[in-house]
């Protein structure tokens, strides 16, 4: 059996990749710094092998990496801190290559297109990151592609949107399912009227897991595209009548997450990013189904049914 590891493996996807392999009955590595954080999420599950480990320390991220075939890779990094995303994966690339490690799968963003320049965005649209951030997102794909062109390790990369679900507290619409359940407003960036769309958290780990499984899929780029194109302001009315409470909206434009930032750092990277929600990038995903064949994705009707069921629950 294919021996698998999940890097950065206690964020929502990681959770998902997770649940994915433990449906297929399969044991998996989950590597991250903080045994804690490792225990509270997989420390239930006998499958799961837990490895702490130093990206810093090459003798750990090798032995992180060995004895696995493949390795997802979602390790992330404070929003203040991009610059970190090569360097990181400079380092596990290396330590993988080392191990002979066969396969990494970079679980990535749409922040390397920049400003998009069409109204579907397919894989094969130019990578013209304007911002900071999605320059360091595009030298990190830049590294895997590299080192699978080299002959090193097998690199693929699957781009998705902003994303939701349950449990899911790093999230563009969080704190809508927070309100709906408890009470209180929903906390937005503005404009929420701009064409949006949003993964259902655990639809995405079927999908990474067979995009590992496809020879095909390595040496490029995919999208994974949200269940449909809906606003901001949509999205969130469905969430507050599935609750059955009244909308309330408290929503941030850049000139407020400009004062935000001032003490917020979290507020202050967020403007860089703005561009994202007054022309977003709605990703074409046909490439990926024409691979994969049917690739399932939960309504939003569903999906926030069932979110807000287990956000009432907390």
């Amino acid at each position: 059996m294919e021996r698998v590891a999940l890097f950065g493996a206690t964020g929502a996807i990681g959770g998902s990749i997770a649940a994915a392999l433990r449906s297929q009955e399969r044991e998996y590595r989950v590597v991250g710094r903080s045994r804690g954080e490792l225990e509270k999420n997989f420390g239930s599950d006998p499958r799961a092998e837990i490895v702490t480990w130093n990206p810093d320390d090459p003798a750990s991220v090798h032995d992180a990496a060995r004895g696995v075939d493949t390795i997802f890779y979602l390790v992330g990094v404070p929003y203040w801190q991009f610059e970190l995303h090569p360097i990181l994966m400079k380092k596990t690339l290396d330590g993988a290559i080392a191990e002979g490690v066969q396969r990494i799968v970079l679980i990535g963003t749409v922040y390397p297109f920049g400003r998009p320049q069409t109204e579907r965005v397919r894989e094969d649209h130019p990578r013209q990151p304007h911002t900071f951030k999605g320059q360091k997102r595009k030298e990190q794909e830049d590294l895997v592609l590299a080192a699978d062109a080299a002959g090193s390790i097998h690199g693929t990369i699957l781009r998705l949107p902003d994303f939701y679900g349950p449990n899911v507290e790093r999230s563009l619409v969080a704190s809508a399912f927070q309100a709906a359940a408890k009470g209180g407003r929903a906390q937005l960036v503005g404009p929420i009227d701009t064409p949006h769309e949003f993964i259902y958290v655990p639809d995405a780990g079927p999908v990474a897991l067979a995009l590992a499984s496809e020879p095909k899929a390595f040496s490029r780029a995919w999208n994974l595209a949200g269940v449909g194109v809906i606003t901001q302001r949509e999205f969130v009315e469905q969430v507050f009548r599935e609750a059955g409470r009244n909308p309330k909206l408290l929503v941030a434009n850049k000139t407020m997450l400009r004062l935000l930032g001032l003490f917020n750092p979290l507020m202050r990277e967020l403007v860089e990013m703005h561009y994202l929600f007054e022309t977003p990038v709605i990703m074409d995903d046909c490439a990926l189904r024409s691979l994969l064949g049917d690739v399932h994705k939960t309504s939003y009707a569903d999906g926030i049914r069932e979110t807000l069921r287990l956000t009432n629950r907390r």
